[in-house]
Formats: C-alpha cells, sequence, structure tokens
C-alpha cells in the first residue's frame, strides 16, 4: 500500500508487521513483494538464483574458499604481519571454515568459531571477514558489526621496581642484563631494541632515535629518547659499532619472550612479559608527571588513546591544589631579558626550573 508520503508499503501477513520497500514506484514495489514472496517459498533455489547472478560480475566466487581467503590476505602483508597470518591459518578453531565456500556460508559457522578460539581467533576472522567483504567476495556482512563478540584483552600491567631490580640482579649474562636493563630506561619494544646499532646512539645530544620496525614505511617521526647517566653506563659495556646487541638480534622474538618468561617463573614473578617494560616506562612517566607528549615520542606512538591505555594503571597521588599554588607562587620570579626586535629592555614572569 502507500502512504501518505507517497513511498509503498508492505505488510507480513503472518505478523502484521510493515516494512518500508524505499520507492514511490508502483511497480518496483511490485516486483520487491513478489522477491520477498517468493524469497519465503524457495530460500535453496533463491540462492543458486542470487550465485547465478554473482557469478557474472566474478567467475570464482561461487568457488572461492576461506582458505583462498586468508591466503590472499597473507600474500599482501610482509615480516612479522605475514608470520602472523602464516599462524592464523593453523588455528584449530577456524580449522572447519576453510574449506567452505564464502558465498555459502553461514554465520552461526563464524560465531561457533568464535567461541571455541581465543582472544586472537576474534581479532583475525574479524579482518578477515572485513576483508572478504571489502573485495566484494561477501555481498553483505555475515555477521553485522555491532553482534560481533567484544575483543577483551587479558590485564596487563607495568613491571615494578623491585620486580625489575630482581631480574637483573640474577642475570649473569651481560648481553641479556643491558637488554632488561636498556629496556627498563628507554620502553622500546623489544625486537626495536634488540635490533638498535651503535649508530642510533648520538652521544653528543645525548639522544637514541630509531625508525619502529612496526611503523617502517609510514612516514611517522621516529623515536627521540634523550638519556642520561645510568644509560650511558650501560651503553659503555655495549659495542661501539654495528649491533648493540649482536646475538639477542639474531633471535626470534618468541624465543627472546620465553627466554624472559622462564627467568620470571625462577624469581616467582607472574603477569609480565618483555612488552610490560613498555608499560613500566609509561606509567613511570605519568606518576612524575613527564608531559604526555614527550612520552609519545619516546615511546613512538601516535596516537594519545594508546599511550594513555599503557599508563593507565600508573598509581598517581595528587598534591593539595593550596600546597601547589603556594609553589608555585614561590618559584615565580622576575627576570629582565632583551627584546631584539624591540632593541630595548624589557621584563616578564617566568618560573625556576
Amino acid at each position: 500500500f502507500r502512504s501518505r508520503n507517497n513511498a509503498f508499503y508492505c505488510v507480513d501477513t503472518t505478523t502484521g508487521k510493515r516494512t518500508s520497500l524505499r520507492t514511490g514506484n508502483e511497480e518496483e514495489a511490485q516486483q520487491i513483494v513478489e522477491a520477498k514472496n517468493q524469497a519465503g517459498r524457495q530460500p535453496v533455489l533463491n540462492l543458486q538464483i542470487a550465485k547465478a547472478y554473482l557469478a557474472g560480475s566474478d567467475n570464482g566466487i561461487t568457488t572461492r574458499t576461506w582458505q583462498q581467503a586468508v591466503e590472499a590476505l597473507t600474500q599482501t602483508k610482509q615480516g612479522a604481519n605475514r608470520e602472523r597470518w602464516l599462524r592464523v591459518a593453523k588455528d584449530r578453531a577456524l580449522a572447519p571454515l576453510w574449506p567452505r565456500v564464502i558465498i555459502e556460508t553461514p554465520g552461526e559457522l563464524l560465531l561457533r568459531a568464535l567461541q571455541l578460539g581465543t582472544v586472537s581467533t576474534n581479532v583475525y576472522l574479524r579482518r578477515l571477514h572485513n576483508f572478504c567483504v571489502d573485495m566484494n567476495w561477501l555481498p553483505w556482512p555475515l555477521i553485522p558489526k555491532r553482534q560481533w563478540p567484544a575483543v577483551r584483552f587479558k590485564d596487563k600491567r607495568g613491571i615494578t621496581p623491585e620486580e625489575h631490580a630482581r631480574i637483573v640482579a640474577r642475570e649473569l649474562n651481560p648481553e641479556r642484563k643491558a637488554f632488561y636493563q636498556l629496556a627498563w630506561h628507554l620502553g622500546a619494544s623489544q625486537s626495536d631494541l634488540a635490533h638498535l646499532q651503535a649508530e642510533d646512539v648520538n652521544w653528543g645530544a645525548r639522544i637514541i632515535c630509531f625508525v619502529r620496525m612496526k611503523t617502517r614505511g609510514r612516514n611517522l617521526t621516529p623515536p627521540q629518547i634523550r638519556f642520561g647517566k645510568e644509560v650511558e653506563d650501560v651503553l659503555a659495556t655495549l659495542p661501539r659499532s654495528g649491533p648493540l646487541f649482536p646475538y639477542l638480534r639474531t633471535v626470534r622474538a618468541n624465543d627472546r619472550a620465553t627466554e624472559f618468561r622462564q627467568r620470571c617463573v625462577g624469581l616467582g614473578i607472574h603477569g609480565v612479559s618483555l612488552h610490560s617494560y613498555r608499560y613500566a616506562w609509561a606509567e613511570r612517566a605519568q606518576i612524575v608527571g613527564y608531559p604526555e607528549r614527550f612520552a609519545q615520542l619516546a615511546l613512538g606512538h601516535n596516537s594519545k588513546a594508546v599511550h594513555r591505555a599503557y599508563a593507565k594503571k600508573a598509581q598517581v597521588t595528587l598534591p593539595p591544589l593550596e600546597d601547589y599554588e603556594r609553589n608555585m607562587a614561590a618559584e615565580a620570579v622576575i627576570v629582565p631579558f632583551r627584546s631584539e626586535a624591540a632593541g630595548s629592555d624589557q621584563r616578564a614572569f617566568t618560573r625556576g626550573a
């Protein structure tokens, strides 16, 4: 029937529900209603008809499987990302999905895989599903965006100073000991730290600058970390040219993480990993009031949200406002300075260091 706004609606004779046909053309409205009725009477035949229409624009749509899709997606990745997708193909929760034709896959099969899998299964299956939608291998999403189970990562925390001191005190290998010490002071990821070169250290400016492996090729500002006396003492024990960690740079990231976990288990330290050093650095910066923009530059984070997620567990003790105001007033002094533009002496307020 036609509504007052000249748009056509259809009525379900079973439920009485009205649905807009989104057209004001009577002929188009009639065709849509006939299609709806036909879909209810012969769903299997309609699937074959739909596949016949889709095959007109993509010959492989009737035979393309999820295995072929994940292989195509893996070919677009490089380095560590490629290795992750190769591991995704071995996920047991996704094994029943691989031989299924994409266009014939029910959404319940994806939900079943999500129930059996881990957080990683959720993350990568979502990416694979969206890849198929973007490539027009799926005419519509099998699971609407709002219906995907929320991704809930395990709780993460930073390494405490006491834990770090115990780890360093027990480590007998000089290279690993220096590696853990620099991880504490620099907050760099384990791969970036392991691949540091002596040439990345600017002794004159006392800055360590390197291109992050994770963001290489994205034309982002590389981390620039100023170092002090403690880092200088650690660097003095490392090679003056070439790789700073000749052995650790040849070890796989998973193996470096396993070695660290074994040392933590031996010390009775649980709930941390090598990546916890980055959380610890961000938390320490938050506690002492290190400017957020400086912390972002040091950690190589382009997003404030990411940095705040790292530092969210920092326990900050706020000073009383009246004490803070009193200290700010006491630090304010008047010093003369000369304005180059005006060529005359000026006076202004400034705060002491």
